[in-house]
């Protein structure tokens, strides 16, 4: 079964089921073709290969990282996990064997097809990241404030640290809607992520509603009509962003 590659690699999307496709890879010397979610299958005339989730072995393959690599590929591998980058599983596995082949070097190794393209998406990643900073809008229900975005790559865990440091003494949610990941804050400090399909959002009351009329009128007053730029604020501020963004979405 040496240097097998007439199989696809099937795993339940976690990072750790990942970790155990490398693993699976390199013990039993095979080179899949694919390495896809279970949750999203697509036919295929190779041969099906379910690879199931083991901490210990997923352990393993993280320990093995920094060690035999170095931390700048271990924290490469994290972050290219949570981009939108196309066949992103096959890719950090060719990456990784290169890695271990190589050692600390590998990062460096540009002209690489996959260590370019490792790098390419989460550089990619960190610009999404930069600009939800600034497009993120919270509205107040009750004791919480919420926010919904839906962004191309998993933002969720980059995100949250800056606004629990922001807000530490709020209750808020913020929902993703492309990867239908909710993030939880308590004011005691409490956080959790959690796998949700969809979420009911209340209209919002009467002093909510008064304020978002408030932040549209800001808007619209500070703008400066002779000067405005409807293809340069589409550059700096793209559509998809706008169906969040309370002072722009009525300009859908």
């Amino acid at each position: 079964m040496s240097d097998r590659t007439n199989l696809v690699y099937r795993y339940d999307g976690t990072f750790n089921g990942l970790m155990c496709c490398v693993f699976e890879s390199i013990y039993c010397k095979e080179e899949p073709a694919a390495i896809e979610y279970s949750d999203e299958e697509q036919a295929t005339i190779f041969e099906v290969k379910y690879i199931e989730t083991n901490d210990e072995k997923a352990a393993r393959v993280k320990k093995s990282i920094p060690l035999k690599i170095s931390k700048e590929a271990e924290k490469l591998v994290k972050d290219t996990f949570l981009t939108c980058l196309v066949q992103k599983e096959l890719k950090i596995l060719r990456f990784l064997k290169l890695g271990y082949k190589l050692g600390a070097r590998t990062t460096k190794l540009s002209v690489n097809p996959d260590v370019s393209a490792l790098d390419k998406a989460v550089l990619h990643m960190s610009r999404e990241a930069h600009l939800l900073l600034g497009f993120l809008r919270f509205s107040e229900y009750g004791d919480f404030l919420f926010a919904e975005i839906g962004p191309k790559n998993n933002q969720l865990p980059i995100l949250a640290p800056h606004f629990c440091s922001r807000f530490s003494g709020e209750n808020f949610v913020i929902f993703d809607r492309t990867h239908k990941l909710l993030f939880l804050h308590k004011k005691d400090g409490e956080t959790s992520f959690s796998q949700v399909d969809n979420i009911e959002i209340p209209e919002p009351d009467e002093n909510e509603e008064k304020y978002r009329k408030l932040w549209r009128s800001f808007c619209d007053t500070i703008a400066v009509e002779g000067r405005i730029n409807p293809k340069l604020q589409r550059n700096l501020m793209p559509k998809r962003y706008w169906p969040y963004m309370e002072e722009v979405r009525d300009k859908l």
